[in-house]
């Protein structure tokens, strides 16, 4: 019989002598603990839920680690990710854009290229769930006030005061994000160098990702008491009376969606036809 794990990652503020700000947000913590208690009700195994000071770069990692260890071919592994999400120049020639996209853990950035290798890891034919409410691009969610109008605004981020709008969006600010790679641009360098550059063709578990926005969109942080992106997925999943496929799922979450925030789906690794258009969380 197949089995569910799940890893859970919120983090509300990052430690400011890393990143010379503490990036605070109000509901990472409340999508991740939601998510646990969604997984939960279907049937996952808790494997770690890792909330602000407690999700660093060494326990993601040990996580996953510990999840390709005990997960085998049919198996599921639901990993969330709620937080502010940021970009590194790309090191070893992988990406189109020459640019690496990152999770902003309390510690430092976890490079794609990290997540990648770890997925790597994992036997045949494991499927992995992994649902990000986080954003990327730094330069947008300075300009989002510009293009929006103010009511339009508030009902976003329930502010239209620019410097509150940023506040709520989930990207590392671009000075804050140009500041850490300074600081520790040799240990980027390195983890990059170390990190073989995949041909995402050859991870042999099937994986399923649904991110909160396209990677020239902002996150909002919501006004409620989860992200904009997870409080859309909750409502779409209507306590498990929702009926269809991931692929659906996604279609019925971006309708509800404002238009400057669109979630993206995209499939990697083995990329069978058939995880997409299962019923979503169900082992």
């Amino acid at each position: 019989m197949p089995r569910g794990l799940s890893i859970h990652i919120g983090i509300n503020e990052i430690d400011e002598t890393r990143y010379g700000t503490k990036g605070e947000l109000k509901n990472p913590e409340n999508d991740a603990l939601t998510m646990r208690d969604l997984a939960k009700a279907n049937g996952f195994d808790t494997l770690a839920t890792l909330l602000t000071k407690d999700a660093t770069s060494d326990k993601v990692a040990a996580a996953l680690k510990t999840a390709a260890a005990q997960l085998t071919g049919g198996d599921l592994l639901l990993l969330t990710y709620a937080g502010h999400g940021s970009q590194v120049p790309d090191k070893n020639g992988d990406e189109p854009d020459r640019r690496d996209e990152t999770w902003v853990l309390y510690d430092r950035q976890f490079i794609d290229d990290e997540l990648y290798a770890a997925f790597a890891a994992f036997a045949e034919d494991v499927r992995v769930l992994l649902l990000s409410d986080s954003c990327h691009s730094g330069t947008v969610s300075r300009d989002v006030s510009h293009f929006l109008d103010d009511a339009e605004l508030v009902r976003a981020f329930d502010t239209s005061e620019p410097s509150e709008v940023r506040a709520r969006i989930r990207a590392l600010p671009q000075d804050a994000q140009f500041r850490n790679y300074q600081r520790d641009q040799e240990l980027y360098d390195e983890i990059q160098r170390s990190v073989p550059a995949l041909d995402l063709q050859d991870i042999r578990a099937d994986v399923l990702l649904i991110s909160g926005c396209q990677d020239n969109q902002t996150s909002s942080d919501g006004v409620g008491p989860n992200g904009l992106f997870t409080e859309v997925l909750l409502k779409t999943w209507k306590n498990g009376a929702f009926r269809g496929s991931y692929s659906t799922l996604h279609r019925q979450v971006v309708e509800s969606m404002p238009f400057y925030q669109t979630p993206n789906l995209l499939q990697t690794g083995k990329r069978s036809r058939q995880f997409a258009s299962q019923a979503p969380f169900s082992i």
